[in-house]
């Protein structure tokens, strides 16, 4: 009887297990330091306000719930005093203020912006002078044969000339230059060339495949076999809403942008997950350092540490294979071959 009894609770907390397990990853856990109210300071983002108040800050948009004190938690502004309450036995965040009397007036707005999601001083670079090209497209794109008086170097107010067909009939063309090549670690698939913006362009004629472009602005000097590819319509994004990646994601990171080997927080990263893996700007991932290989004193084999979580990220940008994201938190050294998984 007495094994009876404990086979029917040993079961009874086996299937009570998971509906426990899923009740707690729904409740926003409090940081035990947390304050009872904040003042938005000049800096601030989101992020950076919600990390004072949660373990997991990537979940900030349930703490900032659609409320009649914040209609929008993206119109927050240096100066704003944030109080935290509890509705239905939830923590929320609202706006700390006292009674109001209405009058006709007229409306000053200050000059000062409101606080970003994310820092975008940290990304802006990547938003507009960056992107990944696949194969077919960048071989594809016509090149650069040279510049007027028979210069092989070029900048702004100069005239260009390059060999091939336009993959967009646009007159707005950008010059890009390749600045590396991706691949996917595991299966050796070519994910696409990362490109680095050189000049906007302007196209002035055209004679059988060569064209005649005009340099309206360049970053860098414009050089022989740069490419020549259609100008992005896509307005930048500056507001982002977190997400947890898609159930089972699991990426490694390709490169730390910005010609480093490793990095930290705030800086930004490139990894083989993207569009066709359904990734969107706001998914956050748990960055996990690879386990260093090391010898074993005893029988002299080399034995692989276990991997260690050591910061969280979330993208920003992707394309069709590989997507950029930001180090929003970071106890080590983020780099190449680095896990990325579903917090």
């Amino acid at each position: 009887m007495k094994k009876l009894l404990c086979g029917l609770l040993t079961g009874w907390l086996l299937l009570a297990e998971p509906a426990a397990a899923e009740v707690r990853k729904d409740v926003l856990a409090l940081r035990e330091d947390h304050p009872q109210e904040y003042v938005v300071v000049k800096g601030d983002t989101l992020w950076h306000i919600s990390g004072r108040f949660l373990q997991t800050p990537w979940r900030w948009p349930e703490l900032w719930d659609i409320n009649s004190q914040i209609d929008n938690p993206h119109l927050i502004y240096p100066g704003d005093v944030i109080q935290l309450v509890w509705v239905n036995g939830k923590p929320k965040l609202k706006l700390k203020r006292g009674m109001v009397k209405l009058m006709p007036k007229a409306r000053v707005t200050s000059l000062q912006q409101a606080i970003p999601a994310i820092p975008l001083r940290d990304i802006i670079a990547f938003l507009q002078e960056n992107r990944v090209l696949e194969d077919d497209l960048y071989t594809r794109s016509p090149y650069v044969l040279g510049a007027n008086n028979e210069r092989i170097i070029a900048g702004a107010g100069d005239r260009v000339y390059a060999r091939g067909e336009l993959l967009d009939e646009s007159p707005r063309q950008t010059i890009y230059r390749a600045a590396g090549e991706y691949y996917d670690p595991e299966t050796e698939e070519f994910l696409g060339y990362e490109l680095l913006k050189i000049a906007d362009v302007v196209v002035a004629d055209k004679k059988a495949d060569v064209l005649t472009l005009d340099v309206r602005r360049s970053h860098k000097e414009i050089r022989i076999l740069d490419r020549v590819v259609p100008t992005e319509e896509e307005r930048i994004q500056s507001l982002f809403h977190p997400a947890p990646a898609p159930e089972k994601s699991e990426a490694k990171v390709l490169s730390v942008l910005g010609g480093v080997n490793d990095g930290g927080q705030f800086n930004v990263v490139a990894f083989n997950l993207g569009q066709r893996e359904g990734l969107e700007p706001g998914h956050v991932f748990s960055i996990y350092r690879r386990g260093e290989r090391i010898k074993d004193p005893v029988t002299r084999e080399l034995i692989t540490l276990p991997e260690e979580r050591s910061g969280l990220m979330m993208v920003f940008r992707s394309f069709e294979k590989v997507s950029y994201g930001l180090v929003l938190h970071s106890s080590n050294v983020v780099s190449v071959g680095d896990s990325l998984r579903e917090p």
